[in-house]
């Protein structure tokens, strides 16, 4: 049976996690940490960098490393989202040739898919690494909130990896399916996902049949840890601005040096009430003079800063519980997702919300990813234990422009898939003989403010005043979530229909040739990596041997053998140290027997003398 992988690719930090022997596991990467930072670099020589030793390097190579690229997946450039990032961010961000935004990095401009499938190959890396076997499929989460058009972004991502993704999910549906996973228990639950770029709220029935029942779900794509984020770095700025007249944003590595201190006071203000933030040499003044930063932030300060942002999450939560119809004593537990959960004043907002405290035993950074793993392997093991079923809801209102700009809604929000809706229209004009068709994508009631997703023509309509020809419009979604619209003239039967087709931005030829770049790349990677274990293993025992060469001259100086052996030894050392400044690891690892047999020798000698 092929394993399927569940990879919660988020906006700050990624992990991947497969379920073993009916258990599902996060697997660490080669740091040993359970989650990666979802960053990528390139540096000044042109080599990839992901994770930790991304984040490591950002400060001193600001403008060539990115992070939170998911807050920008499948927008086009003219959106506010896109405008603000612009604004915040220190690398470049470019518009696209599709209207698409993308991201250079040196000499180069990334898609934002492609970006983000760097961070999946990562994770597919890390995998395979765990496992010793190629992983392929994949079971990817996303927001509950995403639209259509990044969520195809998303599956790009996967394919460009190298990965055939099978399933996406939605995060709080996907731990809910974690939370609920062998309990056998009849619950109903809301789950409040605050991470790093998004929020979710989804209220979900569990059942001990294995059924998991999306009732309502809402969101915000556009808010999350990064915005707490801004708001201390904000503050830290105009704290200095104040104080010396000079406006940091201006000065890309002064701005990620904030980020970084930003994050990590954020972080520390959840287990203290204070902390100070220190940034020696931040910046040198017109004068030439060092300029120094350092500010104390109060966990009170911080909770002002944001309260606002906490204050939407709120409002969500009341909305989706209106949409829900249920109420606040009708919630039996609440899980927690995502890092941002952690801060104090979040906890204590949802707790004063729903009336009760969250559940613990959930870790916020892991549950997506575990959940993502179950759906995974439940699509390929008929096993009892994951025998389950979910449904979930469409997390837009879908419908079509009508006469004068206005939407009109056919398969309202949170609606459970798979459905099918119709309605009836009439013609707004004398002899109309064509229907222009808008599927349209959103909770406006300007169709102008909605996402659009395809358009087709009905023609061949009987001439007549305007309202006497009645046109049947038909909306029906797959349990895949693919939206098929139909338009039929209800007094001849004529027909014309359109299915949805979601569009990341990209060319199916230019996601081809990302894919090409990326299998060169993994192949390289995997290259480079083998030489690097032979180069570590050479240099091993080069190093173990020159440790032991006195003790063992002095042992078998006296003989003539013993000489020849010392001399022996001595070539094959040389040998390999001269391979190895040559950058030679296929005559390097030839030489790695040799080496072996001369350590081995080397202790034995030692070891019998003693």
């Amino acid at each position: 049976m092929e394993r399927v992988i569940g990879i919660d690719l988020g906006t700050f930090n990624s992990c991947v996690a497969v379920v073993e022997s009916g258990t599902p596991v996060v697997i660490a990467n080669r740091g040993g940490y359970k989650v990666t930072p979802s960053m990528v670099a390139v540096t000044e020589g042109g080599k990839r960098l992901v994770g930790h030793i991304a984040k490591r390097q950002a400060v001193t190579n600001a403008e060539n490393t990115v992070f939170a690229a998911k807050r920008l997946i499948g927008r086009k450039w003219e959106t506010p989202q896109v405008k603000n990032a612009i604004q915040t961010c220190p690398f470049h961000i470019v518009e696209g040739p599709h209207g698409d935004c993308r991201i250079k990095m040196r000499d180069k401009v990334y898609s934002i898919p492609e970006v983000s499938a760097m961070v999946l190959q990562e994770m597919k890396m890390v995998a395979e690494d765990y496992l010793g076997e190629e992983v392929n499929k994949v079971v990817v989460t996303v927001p509950a909130y995403f639209n259509d058009n990044q969520r195809q972004a998303t599956k790009d991502a996967g394919a460009i990896a190298g990965l055939d993704v099978i399933r996406i999910i939605n995060e709080p549906t996907s731990a809910a399916l974690a939370y609920g996973f062998g309990k056998n228990i009849d619950r109903t639950v809301a789950v409040f996902d605050l991470g790093g770029g998004t929020f979710d709220i989804s209220i979900l029935e569990i059942s001990s049949s294995g059924v998991f029942k999306v009732i309502s779900t809402a969101g915000d794509t556009f808010l999350g840890g990064e915005d707490f984020d801004q708001r201390v770095i904000d503050w830290l700025v105009e704290g200095f601005q104040h104080e010396h007249g000079i406006d940091l944003r201006q000065d890309r590595m002064a701005l990620q040096r904030l980020k970084d201190a930003a994050e990590k006071a954020k972080c520390e203000l959840s287990a203290v009430t204070e902390t100070e933030v220190n940034l020696p040499f931040i910046i040198s003044s017109a004068r030439n003079e060092a300029l120094h930063l350092q500010r104390l932030l109060t966990r009170a300060t911080l909770e002002e800063l944001t309260a606002d942002l906490v204050d939407r999450t709120v409002q969500i939560c009341e909305l989706t519980l209106g949409e829900a119809g249920l109420e606040k004593d009708e919630i039996e537990d609440i899980i927690l997702v995502g890092g941002m959960t952690r801060m104090p004043k979040v906890q204590e907002r949802v707790s004063k919300f729903f009336e009760r405290a969250p559940c613990k035993g959930v870790h916020p950074d892991e549950v997506v990813g575990l959940g993502a793993s179950i759906q995974g392997a439940a699509l390929v093991d008929d096993s009892p234990e994951l025998d389950m079923v979910l449904l979930d809801v469409t997390p837009h209102t879908l419908g079509i422009m009508v006469v004068g700009g206005y939407f009109e809604e056919l398969i309202p929000q949170n609606t459970t898939v798979p459905t099918s809706r119709s309605k009836p229209f009439t013609t707004v004009r004398d002899n109309q003989t064509a229907v222009k068709i808008l599927v349209l994508q959103g909770e406006s009631r300007r169709a102008d403010d909605n996402e659009l997703l395809g358009e087709f023509i009905l023609t061949g309509l009987r001439r007549a005043p305007a309202g006497q020809v009645e046109v049947e419009v038909t909306f029906e979604i797959n349990a895949d979530g693919i939206v098929s619209v139909h338009a039929k003239d209800v007094e001849t039967g004529k027909e014309q229909s359109i299915t949805v087709t979601a569009t990341s931005g990209l060319t199916e030829d230019e996601i081809n040739e990302m894919m090409a770049d990326a299998t060169d790349f993994a192949v390289s990677r995997r290259e480079d990596e083998a030489s690097e274990k032979v180069r570590q293993q050479a240099e091993t025992l080069i190093a173990e041997i020159e440790r032991l060469f006195p003790e063992v001259e002095s042992i078998v100086a006296g003989s003539d053998f013993g000489r020849d052996a010392i001399d022996k030894a001595r070539g094959v050392v040389d040998k390999a140290r001269t391979l190895l400044e040559q950058g030679d690891i296929e005559g390097l690892d030839g030489e790695l027997e040799s080496l072996g047999r001369t350590q081995r020798m080397f202790k034995g000698v030692v070891g019998k003398s003693a």
